[in-house]
């Protein structure tokens, strides 16, 4: 695997980067080309283009795309780390991160739910909840103290739709209520999160989402990046 040093502009922490690796149709395992000495850049808006890139397999020569790679540094910034450009060849991308070989077989496309209001909100994240493979997502008519907006076998998870950024308590508070059920508790947010919740979620193995408008939740952390590979 791929390994270059990269230092975060906001806090000058020095990172060992190792490029993550995905496994082509083909069964070759492919990884995008990191552009060494290029500084990395703080992501502070999403876009679909900017989050794949184009990477071509050195063992069948297929062209496709990628989840483009970032880092999420302690400090709470997430930075895009530059890739070697690839002529492209006309490749689709894909609907989501690719799954690992050991994958039953690959999700149909998600379809997302355009997000008006916080009742949108929940909904956009009970449908994603579903396409991982988790069943019986329900949203409880009477929502309980603890906060926990949906429920499925094996699972709670609490959608933030307000429009400050998710706070540590709320992190906490998702961990308990799951520990207490031996469950996993899956956090959802429209403004993304304080940086002492990004640190406490990545403690607790507590994967992190962010929805964007058009419904699509994005994964911001290591839990939550296993989750979308492996779904439920």
């Amino acid at each position: 695997m791929e390994s270059v040093p990269l230092r975060c502009p906001a806090c000058r922490r020095e990172h060992a980067y190792v490029t993550p690796v995905y496994a082509c149709p083909c069964g070759e395992p492919t990884a995008p080309p990191l552009l060494r000495g290029a500084p990395v850049v703080p992501i502070t808006h999403r876009t679909w283009n900017d989050d794949w890139v184009t990477v071509r397999c050195r063992g069948c020569g297929r062209h496709d795309q990628w989840p483009q790679p970032e880092l999420c540094c302690p400090c709470g910034a997430v930075l895009r780390v530059p890739v070697r450009p690839v002529a492209s060849a006309g490749a689709v991308r894909p609907a989501h991160i690719p799954l690992p070989r050991t994958a039953a077989a690959p999700r149909p496309a998600f379809r997302p739910l355009t997000i008006r209001t916080a009742r949108d909100a929940v909904a956009a994240a009970a449908r994603y909840l579903s396409w991982l493979g988790f069943r019986e997502v329900t949203h409880p008519v009477h929502r309980p103290a603890s906060r926990i907006d949906l429920r499925a076998a094996g699972l709670v998870a609490q959608v933030d739709a307000g429009t400050r950024p998710t706070g540590l308590r709320d992190v906490e508070c998702l961990w308990l209520n799951a520990l207490n059920g031996s469950v996993l508790g899956v956090l959802f947010s429209l403004a993304g999160y304080a940086p002492q919740a990004r640190r406490r979620a990545d403690a607790l193995c507590v994967p992190l989402f962010v929805l964007d408008l058009t419904g699509t939740p994005q994964p911001v952390n290591g839990a939550a990046d296993e989750l979308v590979s492996t779904g439920a």
